[in-house]
């Protein structure tokens, strides 16, 4: 395995809780971390308190043409992106028959084709140097239908986890791995602004370890993930629920 001479990741949904939590990671794992989010002010308040390690990039993940240039911008001026976490993810409720044609786009669009748009961007360059890593952030919604997320939710999640094997299987000749991370309730407005108090309440008592989960937690495994441990472990989607769903 060659050793990864570029030491740079992009997080989209940087600005988020659980963003902001696997940028510091990678951060203390030496990398520089471009943060990419569509708002600039929550990104240049985290590139602050992370310090020069952050890069802070705004940009609408759902553009191709802005994602476009924004990679080749980073190219010229950064260098090869080598582990990009895709995060980046907004939640609907919405069940079939409630789903609007507008709430479907707006979901696939966020969490599918801003992942496309930058895997098809970066993995060329991953193996041509024969090495990187992909990690892109999942969901137990599509194990299980999603509890309480809705459909176009539940679909572009699923859709995110072939997308992963896709590229695993490709990549995987090339030295690049490709997996997934499916949470479920991690502390993050997710929870705290879309289930009520007694939706959560009943949902801890389903968790067998009895409490939602950390941000930090899912960024401990995306630094398992892009370290040494892992690299023979591709295609692979990791639950991390506190025993909710066992496979």
């Amino acid at each position: 395995m060659m050793p990864d001479k570029e030491k740079m990741a992009l997080v989209t949904g940087a600005a988020g809780v659980l963003g902001s939590a696997t940028a510091r990671a990678l951060a203390a794992e030496g990398y520089r971390v471009i943060l990419v989010d569509i708002v600039k002010k929550p990104l240049d308040e985290l590139a602050g308190s992370i310090g020069d390690a952050a890069i802070p990039l705004p940009l609408d993940i759902r553009n191709p043409q802005a994602v476009a240039e924004a990679c080749d911008a980073i190219r010229n001026n950064q260098g090869e992106v080598s582990v990009l976490v895709n995060n980046a993810g907004v939640l609907s409720n919405e069940k079939l028959a409630d789903t609007t044609d507008d709430e479907w786009r707006r979901i696939l669009s966020v969490n599918l084709d801003g992942a496309f748009y930058l895997c098809r961007q970066w993995l060329p360059g991953m193996k041509r140097r024969h090495w990187g890593r992909i990690v892109n952030i999942c969901s137990l919604a599509m194990k299980t239908g999603g509890l309480t997320a809705g459909t176009a939710y539940t679909a572009s999640k699923g859709a995110l986890s072939a997308l992963t094997f896709s590229i695993a299987r490709e990549a995987a000749p090339h030295g690049v791995t490709a997996n997934g991370i499916a949470p479920a309730y991690i502390l993050t407005p997710m929870i705290t602004d879309y289930l009520s108090d007694d939706q959560q309440h009943r949902l801890l008592e389903q968790i067998p370890v009895g409490r939602f989960c950390e941000a930090k937690e899912v960024a401990n495994v995306v630094r398992f993930l892009i370290s040494p441990l892992s690299g023979f472990i591709t295609g692979e989607i990791i639950d991390i629920n506190g025993g909710l769903h066992m496979d």
